[in-house]
């Protein structure tokens, strides 16, 4: 085991490496805020968990999800989210991504309107990946963040640069380098914990304030959750209520049928809703993978203007408009080409169209990956917005969502394909091995892709496989078809990277992984739980 911090007792052990950098996160004061949250909410977090099978039963039983009756007076009372901060008010322009030294630089530095610095799907949470990202915020935060390259190149911050966001991990995750009262503390508490506490009065003295983007919900009771850490916190560092402000991430189907009551239980908290499209498609696939009738066509086939997630994003619009609050969209995951501009010249124009419809449906700012999209996202928000900071006041009363438009899955004229197969095959491999390297967010084919888009390959391929899906040809999806083409894949990769790549890699511990499962009978609820098994063993001593 390592060397403990100073003062670390009392129920804390922390079982990762300890570097004097980490010191300065691992303080005394952090750790008894970070367990006192433990104690205090852990066990409503694992309830709430319990939660979920439970509402997944009924979905298996043939009990589609809708509007809850108990909250109706909620969707049908006048009442509005609290006043949101000056410097939250324009952020039609967000740019995501991990939160690595050099990245964190750039990413401020943008032009965006807004960072969100990931430590959910874009991060691998490994002890020095997360702990790292603690030391890199702070110091963004304190505007003493540098960095040098291998090559000499320095990157320092500029004097305007983007609000920082940060994405926690979901209240499903643990981290399990840290062990309070003999069990691993929750993920989500950790990394909010520790941000809170080293950044939140010296983001207040800049004239900001702490501030959140919150994964992967399913109820409005797990927003209530979340609500009430916010005031828990606030009360330890003596900060008034309503300080912390949040964007909750709208990614899984279940929380579609509630965001008014999401926002409801933030009011005091929240500054808005953001469509997570990509998980939102995992969540539809995963909650009704039971079901023949929810087969999802290739993923690329599955666009914004199909009417299932037409449904979703004008559901969203509308609902934050209606309570005065920021409706953000989706992500944009176009890496662009340092060599070929035809290919960049094609994807400008499908990232142009996607903010087009964004903009005109009524969202206020959009998600990007890279720098060089923040101006070609940013041209249709302009031109819809103007000098307005938002189209809040659009009230979208146009917009009629009821829920079997939610959850009718049916897409007209759409296939699933052999390379719809091999592609999810290619970037569930792929994604998988550079995941388990440390990194979580990957370039594959000029697309940015983290968890979310691995989660929806491998989901695909067990639903098709589950149902004996057929492609456009008619081939059958089973077992045997399936590890005919995963072969055929494995040594398209070892060819393109070199055997030196491939062995050197991880490849066979990813091969092996994403293969349990897409095979195995039962569907796993996220693929980064055993793969952070897998992660983490290599950091955690045998013997502890």
């Amino acid at each position: 085991m390592t060397t403990q911090p100073d003062g670390a007792s009392n129920g804390i052990e922390i079982l990762g490496e300890i570097t004097p950098l980490y010191q300065e996160i691992l303080t005394q004061k952090a750790l008894f805020f970070i367990r006192d949250l433990h104690r205090m909410f852990n066990k409503r977090r694992t309830e709430l968990l319990e939660d979920r099978k439970l509402r997944q039963k009924e979905i298996n039983s043939g009990i589609k999800p809708d509007f809850l009756p108990e909250t109706a007076h909620i969707r049908n009372t006048e009442w509005s989210v609290a006043p949101i901060p000056a410097d939250l008010q324009d952020r039609r322009v967000e740019i995501t991504g991990p939160v690595d030294r050099r990245m964190v630089i750039n990413a401020l530095n943008s032009g965006a309107r807004v960072f969100m610095a990931d430590f959910e799907d874009a991060n691998a949470p490994s002890w020095s990946n997360v702990m790292d990202g603690q030391v890199n915020l702070r110091d963004a935060n304190c505007r003493k963040i540098d960095f040098v390259s291998e090559n000499g190149k320095q990157y320092t911050l500029n004097e305007k640069t983007a609000v920082l966001k940060v994405r926690p991990r979901g209240w499903h995750m643990t981290e399990k380098h840290v062990l309070i009262d003999g069990e691993p503390i929750s993920a989500s508490l950790f990394d909010f914990g520790l941000y809170f506490f080293h950044n939140a009065w010296e983001l207040r003295k800049r004239a900001s304030a702490p501030y959140f983007y919150l994964p992967k919900m399913e109820s409005h009771l797990e927003a209530r959750l979340w609500n009430e850490v916010f005031n828990f916190a606030q009360d330890s560092v003596q900060m008034p209520h309503g300080t912390i402000k949040a964007t909750v991430l709208i990614e899984t189907i279940l929380a579609a049928f509630e965001m008014e009551e999401m926002l409801y239980e933030l009011r005091e908290h929240i500054a808005g809703l953001n469509a997570g499209r990509w998980d939102y498609i995992f969540s539809c696939i995963k909650k009704f993978n039971r079901f023949p009738d929810a087969i999802l066509p290739d993923r690329s086939q599955v666009t914004m203007n199909v009417p299932f997630m037409r449904a979703y994003a004008q559901l969203l619009a509308k609902t934050c408009h209606k309570r005065k609050a920021h409706a953000i969209g989706g992500m944009s995951a176009f890496i662009p080409s340092r060599k070929d501009q035809r290919v960049n010249m094609m994807a400008f124009e499908k990232v142009t169209a996607d903010k087009e419809l964004e903009a005109s449906t009524g969202f206020d700012g959009t998600w990007v990956a890279h720098p060089d999209l923040v101006p070609i996202a940013l041209k249709p928000f302009d031109l819809v917005l103007g000098d307005q900071p938002h189209q809040k006041h659009k009230l979208l009363e146009d917009f009629q969502v009821n829920a079997s438009q939610l959850t009718d899955f049916h897409i007209p004229e759409t296939s699933i394909t052999e390379a719809g197969i091999r592609m999810n095959i290619q970037v569930g491999i792929l994604y998988l091995e550079s995941w388990l390297q440390g990194f979580g967010a990957v370039a594959i084919n000029n697309l940015m892709e983290d968890a979310a888009t691995a989660e929806i390959s491998r989901a695909q391929l067990w639903q098709w496989i589950r149902h004996g899906a057929k492609t456009y040809y008619g081939q059958t999806i089973d077992v045997n078809f399936y590890k005919f083409l995963l072969a055929d894949e494995i040594q398209k990769i070892k060819e393109l990277l070199g055997e030196e790549r491939y062995f050197g890699g991880k490849f066979f511990e990813a091969i092996n992984l994403f293969d349990k499962l897409v095979t195995q009978e039962n569907f796993e609820l996220f693929l980064t739980t055993d793969a952070y098994e897998s992660l983490i063993t290599r950091e955690i001593p045998s013997e502890v």
